[in-house]
């Protein structure tokens, strides 16, 4: 599988991971400080090439996200489960620690980012709040399976409603995912 876009990751070993698993180039922002160098070859990429962030799926990673967004704008991001991001026990959390087809699959579900978003996300705070997604027992799960689900991976409830609003998650597509979210509790 050969990727066109150039792939933001956090270091050395996540770009030895991503490259056994596909043919693409990587760019490293070396930890969580993201220099102002590493930001301008991100830059550079996105305006040649394209660009798509993939990070680990905590908090630092979702950090580097976050920085690389706000100064790129029009990212494409690709996303890892914690599940998926684990290796033998005892490692941690990283892309460099996740197979090459969990690399692979995460890449055939890239998700673009909307620079100016047509209409406004379908889906509301208020909706997330009377499905139990927002706040209470249980929603961090539900929020983590839809984050999987939808290709958005996890996040908290505000950052959960920003994501849809950027990716343009329609009401059908959420339904639709929360409806299989249902079928699958019902069958645990």
């Amino acid at each position: 599988m050969r990727i066109y876009e150039c792939i933001v990751v956090e270091g050395k070993s996540d770009t030895a991971a991503v490259r056994n698993a596909v043919e693409a180039d990587t760019i490293e922002t070396n930890g969580s400080a993201v220099s102002e160098e590493a930001l301008r070859r991100i830059e550079l990429a996105r305006e040649r090439r394209g660009v798509i962030i993939l990070t680990d799926p905590d908090v630092p990673g979702e950090r580097i996200r976050r920085i690389v967004s706000r100064r790129v704008p029009g990212c494409k991001h690709a996303f890892l489960t914690k599940g998926k991001a684990y290796g033998s026990p005892g490692q941690s959390l990283g892309v460099e620690h996740a197979s090459a087809e969990t690399i692979r699959e995460a890449l055939r579900h890239v998700r673009s980012e909307k620079e100016h978003p047509e209409v406004t996300a379908a889906v509301t705070r208020q909706d997330l709040l009377e499905l139990g997604l927002f706040a209470g027992s249980g929603s961090r799960d539900k929020r983590a399976r839809l984050g999987e689900i939808l290709n958005i991976g996890y996040a908290n409830g505000k950052q959960f409603l920003k994501r849809l609003e950027m990716f343009q998650i329609s009401q059908a597509e959420f339904a639709a995912a929360y409806e299989q979210l249902l079928e699958e509790e019902e069958k645990a």
